[in-house]
């Protein structure tokens, strides 16, 4: 038994929405469903039915986006003490919420999109998969390749992480006040607005969030001045060597097919 590209198309809902909230951005996930997708038909042959077709194909892009993931941040973050915060405030018998607060907020779509998106990816990878999915524990820990056990410790910590997170944002949420849109929908935008290729409308509103937001400015003039710096590595006297202008001459010389050279 192989996978088919047909089990494949069936999983593309399910596999977008789970890539939208891995990762930040809709470009980014589209190249995470891509890159698992190419994956998956590279390894289709190897699918032995042993679960379900979704299920191995969430954990083909699981493994994508840790691989993505460390590559960009290769030693711990700051997750590891927000994390242990947590688990140390809901360990606490003192320790409470405001439940009407906590699920007004989550019925707000893009608080609560906003929230998830500060889970570390585990955390936030078991909830969407169980709770938005509706994977059971077994299937997260297949995805996950974990045991059963470490698969609902991973859903219970993320469930209490953004409890907690949507429970506690008010500093945050008072330093956004005034700010017309959310920090992960101004960063997305930056590359295309630098490129003058946002709408006049969306370019106003992201020129309007930095003018008014406390933290994207120093990012966005971060960007900047580093993308600034990369291109002043460019060598405008550079020329090709030429070994190499021998070598791609030779190589469409005896490439089939291969235009004449002049």
């Amino acid at each position: 038994m192989s996978l088919t590209q047909d089990q494949i198309l069936a999983a593309l809902p399910s596999l977008n929405r789970y890539a939208r909230y891995l990762t930040r951005d809709e470009q980014s996930a589209a190249d995470l469903v891509q890159e698992s997708v190419v994956r998956a038909l590279e390894r289709a042959e190897g699918f032995r039915g042993e679960s379900a077709p979704q299920t191995w194909l969430h954990r083909i892009m699981h493994n994508v986006h840790l691989d993505q993931a460390r590559k960009r941040t290769p030693e711990p973050t700051a997750d590891e003490e927000l994390l242990a915060a947590v688990e140390n405030a809901w360990r606490d018998d003192a320790y409470l919420v405001d439940a009407d607060v906590v699920i007004e907020r989550a019925a707000e779509r893009d608080r609560l999109y906003d929230a998830l998106a500060h889970l570390p990816v585990i955390l936030r990878s078991a909830v969407v998969l169980h709770d938005l999915e509706g994977l059971t524990s077994p299937q997260i820990a297949e995805v996950h390749g974990i045991g059963v056990p470490a698969a609902k410790q991973r859903l219970r910590r993320g469930r209490a992480l953004l409890v907690s997170l949507l429970a506690h944002d008010e500093e945050r949420i008072r330093a956004m006040v005034g700010v017309p849109m959310r920090c992960w929908q101004a960063r997305a935008r930056i590359g295309d607005y630098l490129d003058g290729e946002l709408p006049r409308d969306a370019a106003t509103l992201l020129e309007t969030h930095l003018a008014t937001c406390p933290t994207c400015p120093s990012l966005y003039a971060s960007v900047v001045g580093v993308r600034n710096a990369v291109g002043e590595l460019r060598d405008p006297a550079s020329v090709v060597p030429d070994d190499l202008m021998t070598r791609i001459s030779r190589w469409r010389a005896e490439s089939p097919g291969s235009p004449p050279t002049r």
